[in-house]
């Protein structure tokens, strides 16, 4: 079954890169490149998993189709394909709303909420964990006799959709307001001031959202971000902070009961003995400081260069994943997580990512240098990998950027 998202993957860099040139030519700050760079990384980390997960998580689409559906509706049928679409919509509004109003879903949705910037690498930013629960949402269309294949078509056009409204640069759209989900009406889900926390969860239309009472027009521009910054590059950290920060909370609970409501709660909810409820704080654009490391020039240019590698590999492994076996899977699955994590630790000046790289360039050499008796191709990279793997460590230590604190678990 195809990929919509990844087919689309040229695409989104595309006009990413319209986006960047066009902020630059407004004066306007959009982009950042250690959390453009942790964005895209949330997003290469989610494509991975769901090659070992889309089948599973499709399967119990399939089966509810096959077995327990109580009609079959006709794949010809324009109107059907439309009812999909709305049927889909509408359901994507209630999985997102519970992904807020739920811990145990937050912790997984949290991820796409912690940049504090907002640009269209930030809709490339998903937590890699969301899926193994989202499908089920859908599973009413499966019952209703939506095959499959139009379900997913359908589901895939809905993700696309809200590709574009992720940017600062077009303002609002007139009368569009009331039925899309617009930029400016996006602009005010992904706000972490108060009045904008938890609202307009639509996927393409924003009627629900008006219809169930969670809409919010944008008075002024929002702060972006969750409510306490993650404060990490590390692409792995932020998909498992949320679930640390819970599990530290649930042993400090005394009721077992209490415990187990902490994950069905909504976020910020504490039980009397922890003081209650804790609302989002209040918070001021003019004196608000985005979280950042200071990153010395070429140490960004080698980030940036190594991360493209990586971004190229792991697009070249996703548009080839059907002719890659499972075990080939993991090791290139693997590799490429451990890459993003120690570029993020790069970015964050720990001491460990300089050793670290170190030894991931001696393993990338040791790698092709396996390879090269398949093809002349391999030895020259696997020689041109280990010159490198000789010389840089000396030049990264150069570059260091001054360390930062130990990564703090957040809303």
């Amino acid at each position: 079954m195809p990929n919509y998202i990844v087919l689309a993957i040229p695409v989104f860099f595309v006009l990413i890169g319209i986006e960047l040139l066009a902020a630059r030519v407004l004066e306007k700050d959009c982009y950042r490149l250690n959390d453009s760079v942790n964005d895209l990384s949330c997003g290469i980390l989610d494509q991975l998993l769901e090659v070992f997960l889309k089948t599973a998580l499709f399967a119990g689409y399939a089966y509810v189709y096959e077995r327990h559906r109580l009609a079959t509706v006709p794949e010809a049928s324009g109107v059907a394909w439309a009812a999909c679409f709305l049927g889909v919509d509408f359901l994507y509004y209630w999985f997102h709303r519970m992904s807020h109003e739920v811990n145990a879903f937050w912790a997984a949705h949290v991820v796409h909420h912690q940049s504090e910037e907002y640009n269209l690498a930030v809709a490339l930013r998903q937590g890699a964990l969301q899926s193994s629960f989202s499908w089920a949402f859908y599973l009413p269309l499966a019952a209703l006799g939506f095959p499959p294949l139009m379900f997913l078509a359908a589901s895939s056009v809905n993700t696309l959709y809200q590709f574009w409204i992720h940017t600062r640069l077009v303002g609002r759209l007139g009368p569009l307001e009331w039925v899309l989900n617009t930029p400016s009406n996006h602009r005010v889900h992904h706000g972490r001031n108060p009045k904008y926390i938890d609202r307009n969860h639509g996927g393409t239309l924003i009627v629900w959202d008006r219809l169930f009472g969670t809409y919010s027009q944008e008075e002024d521009e929002p702060v972006y971000g969750i409510t306490s910054p993650i404060r990490s590059w590390n692409p792995v950290w932020a998909n498992l902070h949320y679930w640390v920060e819970l599990w530290g909370t649930a042993r400090r609970i005394a009721r077992p009961l209490d415990r187990v409501r902490l994950f069905l709660a909504r976020p910020g909810w504490r039980p009397p003995e922890l003081g209650g409820f804790v609302p989002a704080p209040e918070v001021d654009a003019r004196t608000h400081g985005k979280w950042g490391t200071a990153i010395p020039g070429g140490l960004g240019r080698y980030v940036l260069l190594q991360f493209a590698i990586v971004l190229l590999t792991a697009a070249v492994f996703l548009f080839e994943q059907e002719r890659v076996g499972l075990a080939a899977s993991a090791v290139v699955s693997g590799a490429v997580a451990a890459t993003l994590v120690i570029l993020g630790a790069l970015l964050e000046g720990r001491r460990w990512a300089f050793t670290a790289e170190s030894w991931r360039l001696a393993a990338a050499a040791a790698g092709a240098m396996i390879w090269a008796a398949s093809s002349p191709l391999f030895l020259v990279l696997a020689c041109g990998i280990a010159v490198a793997a000789a010389l840089i460590p000396s030049w990264l230590a150069r570059h260091r950027p001054a360390p930062v604190d130990q990564a703090a678990p957040s809303r």
